[in-house]
């Protein structure tokens, strides 16, 4: 469906600890001045909900999932392995995402999404960044259809940067895809999502490294 503008903006804050990454968002995000963009740990954002990049078994072992592990208390991974349990079977697939309460003050959430399967892969050869970023928005929306105004800030890293292997410049680049998506539409499921985007981007290894690609959302749905 078509995203409605008359409702209130969300603030999306980008941040990595890696220069690399962040001068790569600086160039990819540079037409798109709303975006946050700054050099440092997530855990210094002040904002409704963080973004982490996990793996599909909700194991926060690794990266940035630690890191929030360690923040956050142990009860986190356990609230999001029972949220992918209960709304995925176990198993959430790349492209979907899960959003529970932190249980903590800031953020008052966290929305995992898997960037890969399992908690070290090699995910630069995938569109894996893209599907991730677009279902950590997808889960904002959901999130807000359920509580209006529950997510109104939203604070992402580099998605698959680190443990993915993902080169900075293509990471921003399918990142960039993910959040215009989000500023465009939001679908009833996240297989409508992964369907429109694997479709529209099957054929990015044949593009210039640095092209951004904009998804056209599906104009067969109507305004909610």
């Amino acid at each position: 469906m078509p995203v409605d503008h008359e409702k209130p903006l969300l603030r999306v804050v980008l941040t990595d600890v890696n220069d690399r990454v962040v001068q790569a968002w600086r160039a990819a995000f540079a037409d798109t001045p709303e975006v946050e963009i700054h050099q440092g740990s997530i855990l210094t954002r002040q904002v409704d909900a963080w973004v982490s990049p996990t793996n599909s078994r909700g194991r926060m072992d690794g990266g940035v999932d630690a890191v929030i592990k360690r923040h956050l208390g142990a009860g986190i991974q356990l609230r999001v392995q029972r949220a992918i349990r209960d709304g995925f079977g176990g198993s959430l697939p790349v492209g979907s995402a899960v959003c529970v309460p932190s249980g903590a003050t800031n953020p008052q959430f966290l929305i995992s999404t898997p960037t890969m399967e399992q908690s070290a892969q090699n995910v630069s050869e995938t569109l894996n960044v893209a599907l991730a970023c677009a279902a950590a928005f997808q889960a904002v929306h959901a999130q807000n259809a359920k509580a209006s105004g529950s997510i109104r800030s939203v604070a992402l890293v580099g998605m698959g940067a680190a443990t993915g292997k993902v080169p900075p410049r293509v990471c921003a680049n399918l990142m960039w895809t993910g959040y215009t998506l989000f500023q465009d539409h939001y679908f009833d499921d996240y297989d409508d999502l992964r369907r429109t985007i694997c479709a529209q981007l099957d054929d990015i290894d044949s593009r210039p490294e640095g092209e951004r690609v904009r998804v056209t959302p599906p104009s067969r749905t109507g305004r909610r």
